[in-house]
């Protein structure tokens, strides 16, 4: 079953030394808060930064941070913030931080670069350790900075249905064929949504995307940095827009890769993806059908999508050995494959994956799709898919019913032959929501901001490349400056081409502003 729309993984490179263990063995925050006196000790509070503790499950378990190249260790800290921003004196929450202290001369340091990888529902302080050497240039002159947004891991996390029964959450048809299967469906939706508002009900009417830009803006004072210096990633461009909007005179040096389209409603946003990843996937099949090897899950690139379609089919009605002792469904199949297209390095498992598939063996996919779902090798989960969806409901307005959803399915399908149907059921997912969804799209206009940086990539699967010159022109003239890079997978500064590299360090670490248009390959 997917969530209200497919999260960004939470950390690709982890997930990737996820899919490789296996491959080899196959052959906190206090959410509960306390009073604070008034707004203005809130903004005084001082940090205190000690060694960074594990990971709970809900932030996705595993060890503690290693150290950063020269052995400077990660430190952590809470930050105390309103549980309801429009209530600043009462009942606080921790939001849970991660710093790795600026590596260069200490007479250049700018100061600090706040990050949000997205999702929503992405842990912040997980995710920047498995991504840290990408960053290692901007260290040199900043403090490299991430947390937790409010309702997710130790930042008063959602929580929804335990690790059992997220098990068979997983495992449900999320593309009904008839009237029995799409009735089994909604109430899924309804059961779980009931199960956040009973488990996190306190806290789901807070933790909207204004909420957390509004958390970054006390973290800027906290830090003590005038202005806030910002990378955000896939859903952390719609974070960081709608801060812009919200405080425009406190933008620092910002950059915005793999752009959410903010204009757009929840179903467009659903189309979307479903072009993207599709588009994606044929991609995928012509860069393995144009190897000089043999593909090995198809002899031409319809052949390919062909194949992927017919395994999808044949898994609806007759689930493979997975991960004992689950199962290999359709929708298991599908979510691993989602997984996949996030990124080029994650082809080659694709293909293993369907190949040992189409042989009766569905451990790498059902492995990507925990992947995606946060699903750990113990068996636990992370807070990101109940995260995604608290965040994506409370943000979005709209409320979709079955009939909207099957009257959109043709131009879905349309859309993307294998993940239209998929995409497009996704969109019940807030049907049953508690709490009322904020507007139909964010507001990011930032008239009077300093220069955004706002990279889009051309085959993006999640956030089509259309998205950034949409969020360049809403941010407004002279402040959205669009960079263009001509790849492949979710984002565009980690696939280290040395373009990108070069106008994202230039600007971030010399204050240097790409010239608009600038077209990376």
């Amino acid at each position: 079953m997917p969530s209200q729309s497919p999260p960004r993984a939470a950390a690709l490179a982890a997930a990737a030394l996820l899919v490789s263990a296996t491959l080899a063995a196959c052959g906190g925050g206090d959410s509960k808060g306390s009073r604070a006196a008034k707004d203005d000790d809130l903004s005084a509070q001082k940090l205190s930064w000690k060694e960074c503790p594990a990971p709970t499950d809900s932030q996705g378990g595993g060890e503690a941070p290693s150290p950063l190249p020269g052995g400077s260790e990660w430190q952590c800290a809470t930050m105390k913030a309103p549980l309801d921003w429009a209530k600043p004196q009462g009942d606080t929450i921790g939001i849970a931080l991660i710093r790795a202290a600026a590596s260069g001369d200490k007479g250049k340091r700018i100061g600090s670069l706040v990050f949000n990888f997205g999702g929503p529902g992405g842990s912040g302080v997980t995710t920047l350790p498995a991504f840290a050497p990408d960053y290692a240039k901007l260290r040199t002159r900043y403090d490299l900075v991430s947390f937790d947004p409010r309702g997710v891991g130790r930042s008063a996390g959602i929580e929804c249905e335990d690790a059992e029964q997220l098990d068979a959450y997983f495992q449900e048809d999320s593309t009904p064929d008839d009237d029995a299967e799409t009735k089994k469906l909604l109430d899924n939706v309804k059961e779980f949504n009931g199960a956040c508002e009973k488990n996190s009900g306190r806290t789901l009417p807070h933790v909207r995307t204004t909420d957390a830009a509004r958390d970054m803006e006390l973290l800027r004072q906290v830090l003590g940095d005038d202005k806030l210096h910002y990378f955000g990633v896939s859903y952390g461009t719609e974070l960081g827009g709608v801060y812009a909007h919200l405080f425009p005179q406190r933008v620092g040096r910002a950059v915005f890769d793999a752009v959410v389209d903010p204009v757009q409603t929840a179903e467009q946003g659903s189309l979307g993806q479903a072009k993207g990843f599709q588009l994606a996937l044929d991609n995928f099949a012509k860069d393995c059908t144009s190897q000089e090897a043999d593909c090995p899950v198809g002899d031409t690139e319809q052949d390919v999508k062909d194949r992927i379609a017919k395994l999808l089919k044949d898994l609806d009605t007759k689930p493979i050995p997975g991960l004992p002792p689950r199962e290999l469904t359709q929708t298991a199949a599908t979510n691993g494959i989602v997984q996949s297209l996030y990124s080029k390095d994650f082809w080659p498992y694709l293909t293993q994956g369907l190949e040992e598939a189409y042989d009766g063996d569905g451990k790498i996919l059902m492995l990507l799709s925990d992947s995606m779902n946060g699903r750990t090798e113990d068996g636990e989960y992370s807070n990101i898919q109940a995260a995604n969806v608290s965040i994506n409901c409370a943000d979005d307005k709209a409320r979709y019913s079955r009939q909207d959803v099957e009257k959109k399915l043709p131009a879905f399908r349309e859309a993307s032959p294998l993940f239209g149907e998929y995409l497009a059921w996704g969109m019940v997912g807030c049907t049953d929501w508690p709490v009322e969804g904020q507007a139909d799209h964010p507001d990011v206009s930032a008239p009077g901001a300093p220069p955004i940086v706002v990279i889009g990539n051309t085959g993006d699967p999640a956030t089509p490349y259309e998205g950034a010159r949409k969020m360049a022109r809403a941010l407004g003239k002279g402040v959205g400056v669009e960079l263009t890079y001509k790849g492949e997978g979710h984002g565009a500064y980690d696939s280290k081409n040395t373009c990108v590299r070069e106008a994202v360090d230039g600007y971030l670490l010399d204050g240097k502003v790409p010239k608009a248009g600038t077209v990376c390959s």
